[in-house]
């Protein structure tokens, strides 16, 4: 666990090794000032413009086009679960519930379909969250239009200042909060409440988890809820940001008309927060659960250092970021061992909000090998702190962190709307200067060289807190032989060996450079429809080339080789399941650590997956690091390495999820419906755990040789490209290998899945909370060959979300996140499926299903109101105007350009497609495909609770 304020403020480092001193303390306390940067030497970016109103409200404003004609719009109220009293617990996040059902000038309802009629999809660009000390209200605006703007900033006032608290509605809400809290509860949440209650038992946030308690929620009335609003909910606690392609002069404008006549109140001081206390040590919990891995972490508290945001201090982050950076990386080498002692460690210091810190070593180990793990970890621990730092690894470390510096800095100019918002509530939350990213990298390089081992390891011992008699807590599924003594003994022992490091390797050079010669193009053409350079090479493999200046300095690539799923059979479905761990044995001359030193300071990224027909990666690089890119691609593709040391974290990973195979309704739901709906494919089946036990890496080469040495392949580069050192960088790598197969291959046999003819409910089984239950309702549909019934069947999913949303949430109380969703295949011939979920109380399991079912035979009985219409398909709209607003966007166009050139009609047509899709074909495919007694009814319920009758 790493201070969370370290890794953010590498971002703007210090110019010189003698800091601007704060001025001297006078007999007369100086105010706080408005603004973080103040009262700091770092100079905050000009582009910002910050404000206040006359009752007290900030503002900051940045005018950003990266996605051009969009904006955000965040409204930071400074109140959260710490602001509540005892009888309050969850009021401010059953606030921000509130904050949706009703207001002055907003009817109970409206706002959401208000935002849908514009464009804004519920969840996705309209969202709340509360913490425990925030409250934020979202909305992410798909146009960049005054009077959207003015809707948004009217929504925002309304919540400030309006809401009505109407009984009714607090009663329907009531539902809907506590089966959020209901959805969270399991065996995650009681280990989180043991370890706080153990580690901070004097601190008060343990017992302010932001979700509350059902008591407090149940006695919450639309007095008592409206008071604590009235009293957190004031101007001088309330920042609006936003971030977009405005005027600046215009937001604030719009800002002023909306807020200015907002009183000024004054504030209520936050009730006590208890403390983190130093000389708390020697003390062991021991935390069982059969769903928990184990962990064991070691950790000893200090109080809080008020640190505020300046050269000298960002400069002391920095040396102790790399200082637990080099700690943390011979933890990782260790767990890279053919026989690792453990799973994974860290180390690292980490606030108590502003009540005091906490130096953690966490270590997680295989089912009884705690005690190996824990000694191993503790050990390497004691002999870094006792020890030096060697320059390759400081070297290591630094290259990383000048590599993003430099990066950040050359794309500067086209960062995206949200990490400009996250610069601003980073300097309203945490007091964090908003710098500029060059004048980071100019810091940065004026104090690189003093960067050295020993500073570093200076700054480390001076941040972090010995763990001298630490406390020790203990998690998994069984109890550690010998119990709270063995646990500290272990500890003891192992920080008081003496040993060699011996934790550093050698570097050597990165080998794969040279593929032969380089390719020939054979074809170049551009596609008429969004011009994609099309390019072919000699030995078969594609490229596809889209140069944009939508993100300077950066370009993303993606790779897609023929075979993945479709080399899986009913006899053999597991044959291409180690692919997702192939990179982790690393390449032929080369192991995974060896890469991750060799590569440190560059921008490149190791792996393949399986997707339907396709082996596929992706990555996002700098046009200096593409070729090096491309190069390990290549190499992996060409000399995977098969080590052993992939094998051992799969095989560790496996146990762990078979432990919680049914942990909760969500596993459980996940880990049976492949089965039930396919009638026990193989393909689409678990297998028992022996089945993935056995796998291994010498099954997988035997698997993907083939494919790797010929399957077709297609590339594609979309960005801040030179097109002309693209071409050549892919020449001498994938150009350069030997033929491959010219075309994907069809795959005919392979591509057939059915879908269970048995209708009706079928249960499935947890074992998590006994209250627990979802109910989900899956239709078989089609594929999507046919584009008009495609996009109408994903009009109707927003159409049915929302249909569902206002039943079973709004209505009914009974769910927290009901929604629905279609997929179509491409891959599988005829497959396709239409979903409809809620998590629901088991209490509330017939109503939610006869609310369901209600909702689809209604979509078939009838033509969809207009409004909702509306408000499905216009956030879909906006998605589409916005598409190619992003690298990301063009990419998804660009990867497959070649080999299925359908996919650019369909983008070129999708806006007038949807436009057309009416009310009546929404009705005829509901009415073909939907009704109740067509679906799969999956009933995820607790052990021991009875079936309900269909």
């Amino acid at each position: 666990m790493i201070l969370h304020r370290l890794f953010p403020l590498a971002a703007a480092l210090t110019l010189t090794a003698c800091a601007t001193q704060p001025a001297a303390v006078t007999s007369t306390p100086k105010p706080k000032p408005l603004w973080a940067f103040q009262q700091s030497d770092l100079p905050p970016d000009p582009a910002f413009r910050y404000g206040q109103l006359p009752g007290g409200m900030r503002f900051i404003i940045r005018r950003n086009a990266t996605p051009a004609g969009t904006a955000q719009v965040r409204m930071d109220i400074a109140t959260g679960s710490l602001d509540e009293r005892e009888s309050e617990r969850g009021f401010a996040h059953y606030v921000e519930h509130m904050a949706f059902n009703g207001s002055t000038h907003v009817p109970e309802g409206e706002m959401i379909k208000l935002l849908e009629r514009n464009g804004l999809s519920f969840g996705a660009d309209t969202n709340a969250q509360t913490s425990f000390e925030q409250t934020l209200y979202m909305l992410d605006l798909p146009r960049a239009d005054p009077k959207l703007l003015d809707t948004a900033l009217m929504l925002m006032r309304e919540t400030a200042s309006e809401l009505t608290f109407d009984a009714q509605a607090v009663a329907r809400e009531r539902g809907v909060v506590l089966s959020e809290l209901r959805d969270g509860q399991g065996w995650q949440r009681t280990n989180l409440e043991d370890q706080l209650a153990f580690f901070y038992p004097a601190a008060t946030y343990p017992k302010r988890l932001p979700i509350g308690t059902t008591e407090a929620l149940n006695a919450a009335t639309a007095d008592t809820l409206k008071a604590f609003w009235a009293r957190e909910y004031v101007p001088s606690k309330t920042t609006m940001v936003i971030v977009g392609d405005f005027d600046p002069d215009v937001v604030e404008a719009a800002i002023r008309t909306r807020f200015a006549d907002w009183q000024a109140k004054p504030e209520t001081p936050r009730p006590d927060q208890g403390k983190v206390d130093p000389k708390q040590k020697a003390a062991v919990d021991i935390h069982i659960d059969p769903s928990l891995s184990e962990r064991i972490t070691a950790s000893r508290h200090g109080p809080w250092k008020d640190e505020p945001d300046t050269i000298a201090n960002r400069r002391t982050a920095l040396l102790r970021q790399i200082g637990y950076g080099v700690v943390n990386r011979r933890f990782q080498r260790m767990s890279r061992t053919i026989d690792p002692p453990f799973r994974g460690a860290g180390f690292g210091t980490s606030e108590v909000f502003k009540i005091g810190q906490t130096t953690n070593l966490i270590v997680d180990t295989t089912d009884g090998g705690w005690q190996r793990g824990f000694a191993a970890a503790a050990g390497a621990y004691a002999r870094a702190l006792k020890g030096t730092f060697t320059p390759t690894e400081i070297d290591e470390q630094v290259a990383n962190i000048r590599t993003a510096l430099e990066n950040a800095a050359a794309g500067a100019n086209t960062r995206p709307h949200s990490a400009l918002t996250g610069a601003a509530l980073a300097l309203v939350r945490d007091e964090q200067v908003p710098t500029t990213p060059q004048s980071g990298l100019d810091r940065f390089n004026q104090f690189a060289p003093t960067i050295t081992p020993a500073t570093v390891m200076a700054a480390l011992k001076a941040g972090a807190i010995p763990l001298k008699d630490p406390l020790i807590r203990f998690q998994g599924r069984t109890a550690p032989k010998g119990g709270e003594q063995a646990l500290r003994q272990t500890f003891s022992k192992a920080t008081r060996a003496k040993a060699p490091a011996g934790e550093v390797p050698a570097p050597i050079p990165f080998a794969y450079t040279d593929f032969g010669t380089p390719g020939t193009v054979v074809s170049d053409t551009t596609e008429p429809l969004y011009g994609i350079r099309q390019i072919r090479f000699a030995n078969n493999v594609r490229l596809n080339l889209k140069r944009t200046d939508l993100a300077k300095d950066r370009v993303q690539l993606s790779l897609n080789l023929d075979g993945g799923e479709m080399l899986d059979s009913k006899a053999e479905p597991l044959r291409t399941e180690l692919t997702a761990v192939l990179a982790r044995g690393g390449l032929g001359k080369h192991s995974e650590d060896d890469l991750q030193t060799l590569l440190a300071g560059r921008s490149v990224s190791l792996g393949l997956g399986t997707s339907g027909d396709v082996f596929d990666t992706s990555a996002t690089t700098t046009p200096r690091d593409l070729a090096l890119q491309l190069q390990v691609w290549t190499a992996l593709l060409t000399d995977p390495g098969y080590r052993p040391e992939g094998e051992v974290l799969y095989q560790q990973n496996i146990a762990n999820f078979f432990a919680r195979l049914r942990s909760s309704p969500g596993a459980a739901l996940a880990n049976s419906i492949g089965g039930i709906i396919s009638d026990n494919d193989p393909r689409f089946t678990l297998q028992p755990q022996p089945a993935y036990s056995t796998l291994t890496y010498a099954k997988l080469r035997d698997a993907l040789t083939e494919r790797l040495t010929r399957g077709a392949i297609e590339i594609a580069v979309v960005g801040d490209i030179d097109e002309a050192a693209t071409i050549a960088a892919v020449a001498r790598t994938f150009g350069a290998l030997s033929p491959r197969e010219p075309e994907f291959r069809p795959y005919t046999a392979e591509r057939q899945r059915a879908f269970t003819a048995k209708r009706g409910a079928e249960v499935i089984r947890h074992t998590g909370e006994a209250n627990q239950a979802i109910i989900r309702m899956v239709w078989p549909t089609r594929d999507d060959s046919d584009a008009d019934e495609a996009m109408a069947f994903a009009l109707l999913a927003e159409v049915t979300g929302i249909e569902v949303l206002d039943t079973v949430r709004e209505k009914l109380g009974k769910a927290y996140s009901p929604g629905a969703s279609s997929s179509l295949s491409r891959v599988w011939t005829g497959y396709g499926t239409f979903t409809i979920n809620a998590s629901v109380d088991l209490a509330d399991l017939t109503a939610t299903r006869t609310a369901l079912r209600e909702t689809m035979r209604a979509l078939a009985a009838a033509p969809v109101d207009p409004d909702v219409l509306q408000r499905a398909r216009a956030p879909m709209l906006e998605r589409i105007d916005n598409a190619l607003k992003t690298n990301s966007g063009w990419m998804a166009l660009a990867e497959r350009a070649q080999t299925q050139p359908d996919r650019l009609q369909r983008a070129k047509a999708a806006r007038a497609r949807l436009e057309n899709v009416t009310a009546a074909n929404l009705q005829a495919l509901a009415r073909r495909y939907l009704t109740p007694e067509q679906a799969v009814e999956l009933l995820v319920l607790p052990e021991e609770a009875p079936a309900p009758a269909n």
